[in-house]
């Protein structure tokens, strides 16, 4: 496997809590509800997310940020550094900012802000070499004065590698040249309030307009649960669809998305394939709980999956508490058929993750003329289906060994398979998976649709 590129990140870290508690009763003296704590959990915020999940993607990741000389600068850099990020601080002359959520699991009733405010330390040789060595950088910019650090943007400017900056409404302009700037829909409507309106065709215009004032190669306007529009150079604006999140959590798909993208051009990715490629990681990262699935007693999860790990996304979605459905196929010529199938099986639990056999395993099993679809292009056209989550592809004759990666709650088949004895089935009960059998269209195959156009191309 090709190693990933390392990545900086340079921007204004916070501290996260979570006071989670029960409300059963209204206050006495006030017509307030009344938090019976429970947990307190804490978590990396801004900038310091945005790092976490890059590390959580397989990187190795340097934090440029600002802290302050108190409890909660010490915690939120042990958190980082259990985390795996190197941080380099600039030092912050004030408290730390924090960020607390006090309510019930999943529903805060009310969030407390407290520290920030004071001056952002001036960059050491140390900061200035660490943005200098990355593969690429991230500036997650939350307004807090460390992107606006003159001497830390010269040091930008000079970045001959791709720099990704995602900014704020608060913060200063990116760099002239920025390679990415990654504002959200309504951060981009607040930085070009004259051109109003939340149709594509005029995100796009907007987003024309942010590249032209920044002078920036690219502008990716992030649009929630619809995707995001990429405008890069003259050409057509480019929309990647995100992948439906139902009942997920927004919080930190921002993050998310600028770190996966900075990843992906780190590693030489187009564009076009980086923004594409981070759409879908935020899409599973809301899905498996957002920001909030992250805590600190808990650094190796439940970390949302990084873009294509099926591996992960199944880690994440058991730990968010959902359940994970496989089902597993050649798909050579995807059909109404497997389309079904596939549907049918995304509607048993909340993610669907097709066991896909390999190019080799294709041959095994159906001989050396097949398969007719290399095995990247049908991996690409099942993850396309809005009913699957992600693919793993595998080279054995049989999907046990992926299964015994996976753990999935259910393993769904085609009804054809009934009365027939699975050799999964022995594997799946290693961890009280269950066998769910699905209808299918009848006269439906990749192997008979390919007999027929043997048969229609000889005439």
């Amino acid at each position: 496997m090709t190693a990933k590129g390392s990545l900086v990140v340079v921007g204004d870290a916070l501290l996260d809590r979570d006071v989670v508690g029960t409300v059963e009763r209204l206050s006495p003296d006030a017509p307030v509800p009344v938090v019976d704590q429970g947990a307190v959990r804490s978590r990396p915020g801004g900038a310091g997310l945005a790092a976490a999940l890059a590390a959580a993607d397989g990187r190795r990741v340097t934090l440029v940020t600002a802290l302050g000389t108190d409890a909660a600068g010490a915690e939120l850099a042990a958190i980082l550094d259990a985390r795996g990020v190197e941080v380099v601080d600039l030092g912050l002359g004030g408290p730390t900012p924090e960020k607390v959520r006090i309510g019930p699991a999943g529903r805060a009733l009310l969030r407390l802000d407290r520290g920030g405010g004071g001056d952002v330390g001036t960059p050491s040789a140390e900061a200035r070499a660490a943005i200098g060595w990355g593969a690429a950088v991230l500036v997650a910019d939350y307004g807090r004065g460390v992107a606006a650090e003159p001497e830390l943007r010269d040091a930008l400017a000079g970045v001959a590698r791709p720099v990704v900056w995602d900014p704020h409404p608060r913060g200063p302009a990116p760099i002239a040249g920025a390679t990415l700037v990654t504002p959200n829909l309504a951060e981009s409507k607040a930085l070009e309030p004259g051109i109003a309106g939340d149709a594509l065709p005029v995100v796009a215009r907007r987003a024309r307009a942010l590249a032209r004032r920044w002078q920036a190669a690219a502008v990716s306007v992030t649009c929630g649960a619809r995707g995001a529009v990429l405008v890069d150079g003259p050409g057509p604006p480019f929309f990647a669809a995100a992948e439906p999140a139902p009942g997920g959590d927004p919080c930190g798909a921002g993050d998310r998305f600028a770190s996966c993208a900075a990843g992906a051009l780190a590693d030489g990715a187009a564009m076009a394939d980086a923004v594409l490629t981070a759409v879908g990681s935020a899409s599973r990262f809301v899905a498996a709980g957002g920001a909030g699935a992250i805590a600190q007693d808990d650094p190796a999860g439940p970390v949302p999956a990084p873009a294509d790990d099926p591996v992960a996304l199944a880690r994440a979605t058991r730990a968010a508490g959902g359940t994970v459905v496989a089902t597993g196929g050649c798909f050579d010529v995807l059909h109404p058929g497997h389309v079904q199938t596939l549907q049918a099986a995304r509607a048993l639990g909340d993610c669907l993750i097709v066991c896909l056999n390999s190019d080799a395993s294709v041959r095994a099993l159906k001989g050396p003329r097949r398969p007719v679809v290399g095995q990247a292009d049908r991996a690409a056209v099942l993850r396309a289906l809005g009913c699957v989550d992600d693919v793993l592809i595998f080279d054995e004759q049989t999907p046990a060994a992926a299964l015994e990666r996976l753990r999935p709650h259910i393993w769904a088949k085609g009804a054809d398979y009934a009365h027939r004895e699975l050799p999964e089935a022995s594997v799946l009960a290693g961890w009280g998976g269950e066998i769910v059998l699905l209808p299918f269209l009848m006269g439906k195959s990749s192997t008979r649709i390919l007999e027929e156009a043997a048969l229609h191309g000889s005439r």
